[in-house]
């Protein structure tokens, strides 16, 4: 396979080190021969084969390597011995470094970063100013975005969501379609999973901080209870609050209605659950 750039004489300095602009030798997938691409430490940096490319003034350095069919666009940089594959794109102002892998068709866009040992693999999207790194995987389907945190060795994936000021670290795991958002923060073993929502100022550290009940209500909703920091919270649809708030919610929908003896119940079993913790 012949080489499809060069380097070009055109430098820049970037934290002590050379980098060189790169220029297309030969057509390959959007590329044709001619183009400036952005900038690389050396060849090592990206590959030949597949049509793999840095474009505009994103930067590929140190021991990082691109291949397949990924992209780094913007002002990304790629760098230390980070891996970026497959048909990734990273864009924007984003950064992966350390040891971290972006790759499968992962997105990684705007001002985050992903670091450490992170993975980001499969269709999995991380935007905005979030940061995943330690040894966290996002993967599927999932997003990460707005401030929020993933780290440690904590899993999100399937179509999980976590945004806004949230953390998940320690061995937790989001999954499902769940979603973690505002303040909540959600470690140790703990598992959101299914269609819960944990938000507020949530703290879910252990399995049974959470509970879930599915199908119930004229719409078929999903109620959440989970742990806060001095007590619990509930989630169901567009309600949030407390159990006293709850309870006053469902009367005033429901009455004593089928749904209402039905989330009176839930009401009920929430109470029973969390008065042992």
């Amino acid at each position: 396979m012949s080489k499809k750039y060069e380097l070009t004489p055109e430098t820049q300095k970037e934290n002590g080190k050379t980098l060189y602009r790169i220029k297309a030798l030969r057509d390959f997938g959007d590329v044709k021969a001619g183009d400036l691409g952005g900038w690389v430490e050396s060849e090592s940096n990206l590959d030949h084969v597949g049509d793999c490319w840095v474009f505009d003034n994103a930067e590929v350095s140190g021991d990082a390597w691109l291949s397949g069919d990924a992209r780094v666009y913007g002002n990304a940089q790629v760098y230390g011995d980070a891996r970026v594959f497959g048909n990734a794109r990273v864009y924007g102002n984003a950064q992966v470094y350390g040891d971290a892998r972006v790759y499968g068709d992962a997105w990684l866009s705007g001002d985050a970063w992903v670091y450490g040992d992170a993975w980001v693999y499969g269709d999995a999207r991380v935007f905005d100013n979030a940061e995943v790194f330690g040894n966290a995987e996002v993967s599927g389907n999932a997003e990460v975005s707005g401030d929020a945190r993933v780290s440690g060795d904590a899993r999100v994936f399937g179509n999980a969501e976590v945004s806004g000021d949230a953390r998940v670290y320690g061995d937790a795991w989001v999954y499902g379609d769940a979603r973690v958002f505002d303040n909540a923060e959600v470690f140790g073993n703990a598992e959101v999973s299914g269609n819960a929502e944990v938000s507020g100022d949530a703290r879910v550290y252990k399995k049974s901080h959470i509970i879930t009940f599915s199908g119930f209500g004229s719409l078929a909703r999903t109620t959440t209870a989970f742990k806060t920091e001095a007590s619990f919270h509930i989630s169901c649809g567009c309600f949030k609050g407390t159990l006293e708030e709850f309870r006053a919610a469902i009367s005033e929908t429901h009455g004593d209605n089928k749904f209402g003896r039905e989330y009176k119940l839930i009401a009920y079993l929430i109470e029973l659950h969390f008065s042992e913790e």
